[in-house]
C-alpha cells in the first residue's frame, strides 16, 4: 500500500510540475515592444514602413516622370540619398532652413516623425 501510494505521489508531482511549469504565457508587449504611444519603432525599413508613408504623404508630388523641385521619394536610392543629406529629416520635422513637408498639409502624424527620424538614424535599411 505505501508503495502504491509512493508512486501515486511521483506521479501527481510529475503531472502537476509539468501543468504548472506549462502555464507561461508570453505579453505581446515583451515579444513586440513598441513605444508607448503604440508606434511600432522596432525594426523601421524601407520596405515595411517608410513606402507607405512616402506613397501617403509624398509620392503624389516627389514622384514619377516629373517630380516636384527634381526630388524623388518614390524609390530607395533617391530617397537614401535625401536622407543621408539632412534634408528629409529638416522637412519633415520642419527644422529651420528646410522647406516643410508635405507642402500645404499638416505635418506628419509623431508615429510616422519617429519612424523617419529612427530609419535615418539606423542607416536607413532597406
Amino acid at each position: 500500500m505505501k508503495k502504491r501510494l509512493r508512486v501515486v505521489f511521483y506521479f501527481a508531482a510529475i503531472f502537476l510540475s509539468f501543468t504548472l511549469g506549462g502555464c507561461y504565457y508570453d505579453k505581446e508587449e515583451v515579444l513586440y515592444p513598441k513605444s508607448a504611444d503604440g508606434c511600432d519603432t522596432l525594426d523601421v525599413t524601407y520596405t515595411d514602413n517608410i513606402i507607405p508613408i512616402m506613397v501617403n504623404n509624398c509620392n503624389g508630388c516627389h514622384g514619377g516622370s516629373f517630380p516636384e523641385a527634381g526630388i524623388r521619394t518614390d524609390n530607395y536610392n533617391d530617397l537614401k540619398d535625401i536622407a543621408e543629406n539632412g534634408s528629409l529629416a529638416g522637412s519633415v520635422n520642419y527644422e529651420s532652413g528646410y522647406s516643410p513637408m508635405p507642402k500645404d498639409k499638416p505635418q506628419l502624424q509623431d508615429c510616422e516623425l519617429k519612424q523617419i527620424n529612427l530609419w535615418i538614424e539606423n542607416s536607413s535599411p532597406q
